[in-house]
């Protein structure tokens, strides 16, 4: 869990299902989120993509629009089907934080840091609670967001 903990009961609750895509990688990239206000059963959808990219790009990027499009802080339960991202931000950020950005006993640069650094400040008036799912399992949301995802780099092509 991460970002604003306290009072997290009086927040909203929202659902984040995001994907990315990638044809050749690098390659024509897109990336897909639905955002669903349970309560209500109101849902909002966005797309989008790049020429040129990667998958973890793309992946990430589908979050950071997700968690962008929230317009106040609430609880969010976010779910992906990019280890990367979810592990990214359970298990490796704090220690890429803490270590100024880079990682490992070589102190690499991580990879893609601006988006990791986007995403960590978004995420920060959030209670991000991150779900992984498995990708093309008939999940009916992570399919959505996979359709939309390859739609949208379609037109990088």
């Amino acid at each position: 869990m991460s970002g604003a903990a306290s009072g997290s009961s009086d927040l909203p609750c929202v659902e984040l299902f995001t994907d990315g895509a990638c044809s050749g990688n690098p390659g024509p990239g897109g990336w897909a989120y639905i955002l669903r206000h349970p309560a209500s059963g109101a849902e909002r959808e966005g797309s989008g993509g790049e020429r040129s990219t990667t998958n973890n790009r793309m992946e990430l990027m589908a979050a950071i629009e997700g968690l962008g499009a929230i317009r106040k802080p609430s609880v969010v339960d976010l779910y992906s089907d990019s280890q990367y991202v979810v592990k990214g931000l359970s298990e490796w950020i704090a220690q890429w934080k803490k270590q100024g950005w880079t990682r490992g006993r070589r102190r690499e640069p991580v990879q893609n840091v601006d988006l990791w650094q986007t995403l960590d400040d978004l995420r920060q008036r959030h209670t991000v609670r991150l779900h992984w799912v498995r990708g093309h399992s008939d999940h009916p949301e992570n399919d959505r967001c996979d359709r939309l995802a390859v739609e949208a780099l379609k037109q990088f092509k």
